[in-house]
């Protein structure tokens, strides 16, 4: 049954049709975006029509409805997106020559953990994340290291919103999250163990951006076999005190795409004078 939108603003409408895609409904038919973004079908049959216009909406041969790339151009505009990423990818890739798991970047997202960057091994453990995709930051290590920095107003939010139980290790209740955000603090370091999944842990350490506030979580995802966390935090820390040295460099409003994008000189020459993206 449809949701009411009365009240509603027009952009949040527009919001509520480009959520209905996710990763495992990447293809929907109007009726299929109805009923996800809880509209009535002849609404959203106009509002898709303005998304296909602007390119952010695509119909493809088959009449089936998806994201249209215009959505991934303006996002990758962003400096959260242009900036963090091609800044720690090297170090993540170093990360990932090590332990030759999971490793993931992840940013505060409302009451959950976004992903912006993953790499990962075939035969790897189990992982749930995707790349754009969201965990609950109650039930995550990136999550609990973003968290144990936010102010107690937030804690209280996510407490709010229903802390959803994953395993029998997953933290339940808020003295529980409490708790360990006060542990992460002192510890400097999340450590998850079948939270998510009981055969894997999570493991994250702070990324601090400009003025030294956290500005971003790097984690793994590995086996949950009693090891120590320890050689995975060392490793952790050298590659996120690297992306903290970059993003204290170069994370300033004065910097240009030179400071941002990673790329050999002649391009970056080009793209600054002749050939200026978008």
């Amino acid at each position: 049954m449809a949701r009411g939108s009365a009240g509603e603003s027009a952009l949040h409408r527009h919001l509520r049709v480009l959520s209905a895609f996710d990763a495992r409904h990447p293809y929907l038919t109007l009726t299929e975006v109805a009923e996800r973004a809880g509209l009535a079908k002849s609404t959203v049959h106009r509002l898709v029509g303005e998304l296909e216009r602007e390119g952010l909406v695509e119909r493809g041969p088959d009449r089936l409805l998806r994201l249209g790339v215009r959505i991934f151009e303006l996002a990758s505009r962003t400096p959260g997106a242009l900036g963090l990423r091609e800044i720690a990818r090297p170090y993540l890739q170093a990360v990932q020559a090590r332990i030759r798991q999971h490793v993931q970047l992840g940013v505060l997202a409302g009451t959950d953990v976004l992903f912006v960057e993953r790499l990962s091994q075939r035969d790897a453990v189990l992982n749930a994340t995707l790349i754009g995709g969201r965990i609950p930051l109650h039930a995550s290590s990136s999550g609990l290291v973003l968290l144990a920095s936010a102010p107690a107003a937030l804690v209280d939010e996510v407490v709010a919103a229903g802390i959803r139980v994953y395993t029998e290790h997953t933290i339940r209740t808020a003295a529980e999250l409490r708790r360990v955000l006060r542990r992460v603090r002192a510890d400097g370091f999340a450590e998850t163990r079948g939270h998510i999944h009981p055969d894997s842990r999570g493991i994250a350490v702070p990324v601090l951006g400009p003025h030294r506030t956290v500005y971003a979580a790097l984690g793994v995802v590995v086996a949950n076999d009693g090891t120590s966390a320890l050689p995975y935090v060392e490793t952790l820390r050298l590659a996120a005190a690297g992306i903290t040295r970059e993003l204290e460099a170069v994370f300033l409003p004065e910097h240009g795409i030179r400071e941002l994008v990673r790329s050999s000189d002649a391009s970056l020459a080009y793209l600054e004078t002749d050939g200026p993206p978008g």
